[in-house]
């Protein structure tokens, strides 16, 4: 049905190009582009060998923004998969604007030098993607992604009013190594040591990082330690969802985590500034990304689960209600299929489906869209044949998060 160039060849890419080719009457011919084109060959060969479907690759430098139209132009694919890194957000959403190419990505673009990521960079581009016919769906992941549509499906069957949301994001898995990131080191550290923000009551409120913690007993978890964290999806539900009152994201990490995080951040190495090392300028964060076990590699070492879900508070027919809608994903049945761990599952099944809906048309107006400015069921009917299905249980309202 359509051609695609999935960018990126790291756990996400991974798992990208095997759902797609699980899919292969509605992506009938793929291409995986990366910098380092043996990455794309290996998965290409491991794509080949458990789904029996053959994927093309190509060397690509996605910071070249001439070099990308031209590959665009040559192959004229209907959408470009963009899970590179988010520095190469703009880049890529240049050339599909100069190829006439609909965009998907899973990450906001954040600035290389400096630890900040918003989604004002991205909505820039709005009248240009309008004015060109072009779609571009921001953040198909699942958080951000599938916690945007759980919010969207909420509202729309659940819900006549929303007033708070708490996305909360638990890993549960265990990969052996005292300490390791699960998806790039370098942007998940920058992630959790910035300070952390919630919105309440029309304006942004900020907290020292990870200073703000309470337990939340998770379904098939069990109870964990969440912390407070930005995230990009509340910059743009706080604005999507009429009425609300406070949205906030919560992440859980054990003590063995934090105390490794603490002392690399005390001593510097988590710094993005960098410094001069025998006449060679290298950012400390970049020599500890690579020291530190590669995300990839962590696939066959990882046992337990994930859960990740909306715990929401509203009213429906003048009652109020609380409800938690959320999945949960087992870390070895993600790598028996697709070759990742559940990190790179949950972010890359979503991009695949999202992906989906542009080519069968179900999300195809032109604009730059946030995931839950669009129509929640096809999508959230996707997640259940595709490997994230989903449940809703009611919780007590009485017992909602302080």
């Amino acid at each position: 049905m359509a051609k695609v160039i999935i960018v990126g060849a790291g756990g996400v890419g991974n798992v990208v190009a095997h759902k797609c080719a699980q899919q292969s009457e509605v992506f009938d011919d793929i291409l995986l582009a990366s910098r380092t084109v043996s990455k794309c060959d290996a998965i290409a060969k491991d794509v080949f060998d458990k789904q029996g479907v053959k994927i093309r690759t190509v060397a690509l430098d996605a910071d070249d923004v001439a070099a990308t139209t031209a590959l665009l132009k040559a192959e004229q694919p209907l959408l470009l998969i963009n899970v590179a890194l988010p520095y190469q957000d703009l880049v890529l959403m240049d050339a599909c604007l100069a190829a006439g190419v609909h965009y998907l990505d899973t990450a906001n673009y954040e600035p290389l030098d400096e630890a900040k990521f918003e989604y004002k960079w991205q909505w820039a581009y709005r009248e240009r993607f309008k004015k060109a016919g072009l779609t571009a769906v921001l953040g198909s992941g699942f958080d951000p992604g599938v916690t945007n549509v759980f919010c969207a499906y909420a509202l729309k069957h659940h819900f006549d009013q929303i007033e708070t949301i708490d996305i909360l994001d638990a890993n549960a898995g265990d990969h052996g190594y005292p300490f390791a990131t699960n998806f790039n080191p370098e942007i998940n550290i920058r992630e959790i040591t910035q300070d952390g923000r919630y919105w309440e009551g029309g304006e942004w409120k900020t907290i020292p990082a990870l200073s703000i913690k309470q337990v939340y007993d998770f379904p098939e978890v069990g109870p964990k330690d969440a912390y407070l964290l930005y995230h990009e999806e509340l910059e743009s539900l706080c604005q999507n969802i009429p009425g609300l009152k406070r949205i906030r994201f919560w992440m859980t990490f054990s003590p063995q985590y934090l105390t490794h995080l603490m002392v690399l951040e005390n001593v510097g190495m988590t710094s993005i500034k960098p410094i001069n090392i025998n006449g060679q300028p290298i950012a400390p964060i970049e020599f500890l990304k690579a020291v530190l076990p590669d995300p990839a590699s962590l696939g066959p070492r990882t046992k337990g689960k994930t859960c990740i879900g909306c715990d929401i508070v509203g009213s429906k027919g003048g009652q109020r209600k609380r409800i938690f809608i959320f999945n949960t994903c087992d870390h070895e049945a993600c790598y028996a299929e697709v070759s990742s761990q559940a990190i790179s599952y949950t972010t890359g099944v979503p991009a695949m489906i999202g992906a989906m809906q542009i080519v069968k048309g179900n999300w195809r107006e032109a604009g730059v869209w946030n995931m839950e400015q669009l129509d929640p069921d096809a999508f959230m009917e996707a997640l259940e044949h595709y490997g994230l299905p989903w449940k809703i249980i009611d919780l007590p309202v009485a017992e909602q998060l302080d």
